[in-house]
């Protein structure tokens, strides 16, 4: 095995930098500008590919900027990440085991906190 399977990103980490970019600027970035941003130096054509996917994700929107596109996150990170939840959880067609579960690894915390999220209790976003 070579040394640059050890410096591999995990799964989804490219993508997650540039969801950062996005979500960091004031509006919607070119993947040139998305390129500028990152701390990691990529090609522009990765760049722009990564955006091309997380568009047919729906994670980010596009409009035409010049002869390309600028993108913009259609949801905070929270919102993704209940997408992402949500998602999961469509895909297996025992929803109650997978909540079960679910709930069963919940820290003390996060289980008083979802309760009273669907009590009604806890502020909402």
């Amino acid at each position: 095995m070579s040394d640059k399977s050890a410096e591999r990103r995990p799964a989804g980490g490219l993508e997650a930098d540039v969801l950062a970019a996005l979500w960091a600027a004031n509006g919607p970035l070119t993947p040139a500008q998305v390129q500028e941003t990152l701390a990691a130096p990529l090609a522009r054509t990765t760049v722009t590919t990564i955006l091309s996917r997380l568009h047919e994700k729906g994670a980010v929107t596009r409009k035409r900027a010049g002869r390309g596109f600028a993108y913009l996150p259609t949801e905070d990170s929270s919102g993704l990440t209940a997408r992402r939840m949500h998602a999961e959880l469509t895909k297996d067609e025992d929803r109650e085991a997978v909540l079960s579960r679910f709930v069963s690894q919940l820290s003390d915390e996060d289980e008083r906190l979802l309760r009273s999220l669907l009590d009604g209790e806890a502020d909402t976003l």
